[in-house]
């Protein structure tokens, strides 16, 4: 028995990379897009997110399977790999970077200007939002990173799952003749291309994830079956996540007269109403923070991460040496200065630069997914499982089959 226990102990001491990969997923994905779903078209699109999750597992797996044999980030395999892969991914990178940092803290300010009872400007909220999630990773590091996630994601999954039992006890909202819209036309495909974009979360992620957990080898040997477990809970909590939130937007605003708002931060604070009016006033305050914890956590491992792939790339790129500790932070500070540059710079239309940013994440996504798939493939003193290399296989036909029919429907091919 005390073996046991001693074993479970060590393994959730080994947590950290896959928490903080699902602190980072859950946020627009969840709180918005799939909220989106379950409200705009009941229990119809939950087997949807099922299998999106299910078809990316491969390639944000492949990103822990490289850094646990190799003891090296998948940002330096693509180097290894080649300097046309490398450099591609540089570029998509810093792009991803700065659109999704300007998109996440955009949400988080507006879901913080939302519940304060005073008010201030959405611009103010940003930056204070912004020196917080400094405050914590330039002070504390990833040891700091690592503790406030893990907070934030047990917070984060009690009060949903609280939420979601009280929706359950108080019954549907939709009558049960009521017939809801069909997901299934292409009018629908620009809503569907955006749930997948971020669901679970983008797909370069999965370098970050290596690079956390480069970070987390440096404090703490892992054993290759302790990484994976890790990487698995994060994942499929992250998955499990997503389907309550599409309970919580098909018990409580499917069938609603009210129509749904489609931007991301009005529909946020439109859940937040909606529960008032359909559990009580005193719920307000628990979505709310569900909401927050959401976007506030998903900030602050989006400027972690990002800022660790840049960094990394510099590196290998030969612009400073590896010992240089003073760069990282450099990195952090002058994206978070890049992704407000962008909210400022598209303050009129906040809206359809969060819709670009997943859009951007699900076309960018194939390419991703191929350079991950490529660099292990072959390439690994562990052979991948044959049931891994089919399903990575079916993961790429399905999305470069969906970025294909998007660009179609987008240029008016299907239209015409």
């Amino acid at each position: 028995m005390q073996q046991v226990v001693s074993h479970w102990r060590y393994r959730l001491q080994s947590l950290g990379p896959g928490i903080l990969m699902a602190t980072a997923a859950i946020g627009g994905s969840h709180l918005v897009a799939s909220t989106q779903a379950g409200a705009l078209f009941g229990w119809q699109l939950l087997w949807l997110i099922l299998l999106v999750n299910l078809l990316k597992y491969p390639f944000f797996r492949f990103g822990v399977q490289y850094t646990l044999e190799q003891n090296g980030s998948l940002v330096e395999g693509y180097l290894r790999k080649g300097r046309g892969y490398f450099y591609s991914f540089v570029l998509l990178n810093m792009l991803a970077a700065v659109v999704n940092t300007a998109g996440v803290l955009i949400l988080t300010a507006a879901l913080l200007q939302y519940a304060l009872p005073w008010h201030l400007s959405l611009t103010l909220l940003c930056w204070l939002i912004l020196a917080s999630c400094l405050a914590i990773l330039l002070l504390g590091h990833y040891r700091a990173l690592d503790q406030v996630a893990k907070l934030i994601m047990l917070l984060l999954t009690l009060t949903t799952l609280l939420a979601a039992a009280i929706a359950v006890s108080k019954g549907a909202a939709a009558p049960a003749d009521f017939q809801g819209p069909s997901p299934w036309q292409l009018a629908m495909l620009g809503f569907l291309v955006a749930l997948m974009g971020w669901m679970p979360a983008p797909i370069e992620i999965s370098a970050i994830s290596s690079l956390w957990l480069k970070a987390k080898l440096r404090q703490q040997p892992l054993t290759w079956s302790q990484g994976l477990f890790d990487f698995n809970l994060g994942y499929w909590l992250t998955a499990a996540l997503a389907l309550v939130f599409v309970a919580l937007g098909a018990l409580v605003q499917y069938s609603s007269d009210q129509p749904i708002a489609l931007a991301g931060a009005a529909f946020a604070q439109q859940l937040v109403e909606m529960y008032g009016q359909t559990i009580g006033a005193w719920a307000k305050p628990l979505v709310s923070l569900i909401a927050f914890l959401c976007m506030f956590g998903t900030t602050l491992t989006v400027l972690d991460g990002y800022a660790r792939t840049l960094h990394e790339s510099g590196r290998l790129l030969g612009w400073y040496r590896a010992d240089n500790r003073r760069v990282l932070p450099v990195c952090l500070l002058l994206q978070a200065l890049a992704g407000m540059a962008l909210i400022l710079f598209f303050r009129s239309a906040l809206s359809p630069m969060l819709t670009f940013a997943m859009t951007l994440a699900f076309l960018t996504t194939p390419i991703f997914a191929w350079l991950n798939f490529s660099l292990l493939r072959g390439n690994l003193a562990r052979p991948l499982a044959p049931w891994l290399t089919v399903l990575s296989w079916l993961g790429l036909a399905y999305l470069f089959g969906f970025a294909v029919l998007y660009l179609a429907w987008y240029s008016g091919v299907l239209n015409s």
